[in-house]
């Protein structure tokens, strides 16, 4: 039986999900298959939403909200068990399952529960989960976006119970007392503070010599140093050379040659494409070592009516870029005069505790490119709402160029800064002035305050260039 329809999406993430969505509203016939026996990818299921979900957990258990400031006079509640720190996140992961549904179903996406692989270019066989009769579908155009699974280096013992890649994570049977968590970049970073911050003794071992090196360095040394004001234990210019599982715990021997006992052991060694099994190599089309797919501009492959998007490409596999490369995808694909490209600059985020979120140059960048820049800074114990909340360990850094003042970066450490970075993107985007904070009111007492003494506390620094 073939079947036959505009758009073929094999993924219902982020990406499979609003690209589908995009053409569908254009009035294009579109399929959607997904292997999972549910819908949402790993944005929903065991990535983006959950880790989050579980950060206000930590949050709300530890009472660190409550207390005022980071480190001080926490301890898990003795009563609660892993059912209790997982339910929030179980209920919330459920909410946007159906969410999905029911833009699927408003759209009259039809949805194949399933396992895709190629037969030719046009030409895709569904294997069903109980592996029933095959189904094979076919599409003018066709959209990868498979997602990302966690990278697996060998030598670990993952057959282990209490050694977990970032999915296993959200299964695991107990909370454990102590936690060692190999690799500090962003997966790592979040699940070692939503874990510090219950009181567990958590261990980050990295082999780089700062975290997240992406980050604007300031912000990176003070993120490391609220971990220690959780009592995280980081770790970095270390590696793990083996593993030795005992009865009560895993012990982990390190290149220095000391050794970590845990008695849960948590992997966050990046990702990788998830196409294993899609069988590319029938239709020509190549992965490179981390199983991503190449595309273009437009997120064609090289086969041009097959288009790639979200994690299976790569950089930056966040799930707000994911979406917006799946609608430029199918635009260019039916020639819509919609949507043409993605945005030149958007903001990242990383949901530790505190927060931390940035767009644009970081002082380091701005060096490397020779770019004359000039720095502002607010803190959040200046700031009024900062005073109500709690979080006196906030900043907001403005980075901009000398001598005109145009904005080139916002980095923003503190309660609410995934949310408080869009100011600075717009402003970006509009390429905009620091003189823009200074004009605009902002409402008082508010955190976004700190962007207009971020912009006066520039211009000091400005002039006092200026004279020397």
């Amino acid at each position: 039986m073939l079947s036959h329809f505009d758009l073929v999406v094999i993924g219902a993430g982020p990406a499979g999900e609003k690209g589908a969505a995009q053409a569908a509203y254009f009035d294009k016939r579109v399929a959607m298959i997904e292997a999972a026996p549910y819908v949402g990818g790993a944005g929903i299921n065991t990535g983006t939403i959950p880790s989050k979900t579980l950060r206000e957990t930590a949050l709300y258990f530890s009472g660190l909200n409550q207390r005022g400031l980071y480190g001080i006079d926490y301890t898990i509640k003795k009563e609660l068990e892993i059912q209790d720190f997982m339910y929030r996140k179980q209920e919330v992961v459920r909410a946007l399952r159906e969410v999905v549904h029911v833009n699927i179903d408003r759209h009259r996406i039809e949805l194949i529960q399933g396992t895709a692989e190629f037969q030719d270019a046009h030409t895709v066989r569904v294997t069903a989960p109980s592996g029933g009769t095959a189904q094979d579908v076919q599409g003018d155009a066709i959209l990868i976006a498979t997602g990302s699974v966690p990278s697996r280096a060998e030598g670990i013992p993952f057959e282990d119970p209490r050694v977990y890649d970032s999915d296993e994570v959200l299964s695991m049977g107990r909370i454990p007392r102590t936690l060692a968590i190999v690799g500090g970049g962003v997966i790592g970073c979040e699940y070692a503070t939503i874990f510090g911050a219950l009181g567990i003794g958590v261990t980050l071992i990295d082999g780089r010599d700062r975290l997240l090196g992406f980050l604007d360095a300031e912000l990176s040394g003070r993120l490391r140093l609220q971990m220690e004001l959780l009592g995280i234990d980081v770790r970095l210019k270390e590696g793990v050379v083996r593993y030795e599982p005992e009865p009560d715990a895993v012990v982990l021997g390190l290149k220095s040659g000391g050794t970590v006992k845990a008695e849960g052991v948590l992997i966050a060694a990046g990702r990788q494409g998830n196409t294993h099994g899609l069988g590319l190599d029938r239709i020509g089309l190549a992965v490179g070592d981390r199983g991503h797919v190449a595309v273009n501009e437009h997120y064609q492959t090289t086969i041009p009516h097959v288009y790639a998007a979200g994690d299976v490409i790569g950089f930056p596999a966040l799930a707000a870029t994911s979406m917006e490369q799946a609608r430029v995808a199918m635009v260019h694909a039916f020639d819509l005069k919609y949507k043409t490209r993605v945005a030149p600059i958007f903001p990242l985020s990383i949901y530790t505790i505190p927060e931390l979120a940035m767009v644009g140059e970081t002082e380091e960048s701005c060096r490397e490119k020779a770019i004359e820049y000039c720095v502002g800074r607010a803190q959040y114990r200046q700031n009024a709402r900062g005073q109500i909340t709690g979080d006196l360990g906030g900043q907001v850094k403005l980075v901009f160029r000398h001598p005109d003042k145009k904005l080139l970066g916002v980095h923003i450490i503190g309660e609410s800064a995934s949310e408080l970075v869009h100011i600075g993107l717009m402003a970006l985007y509009a390429g905009a002035t620091i003189d823009a904070f200074i004009d605009l009111v902002f409402n008082y007492p508010t955190l976004g305050e700190t962007y207009k003494y971020a912009a006066y506390d520039g211009l000091q620094a400005l002039q006092q260039r200026s004279r020397a």
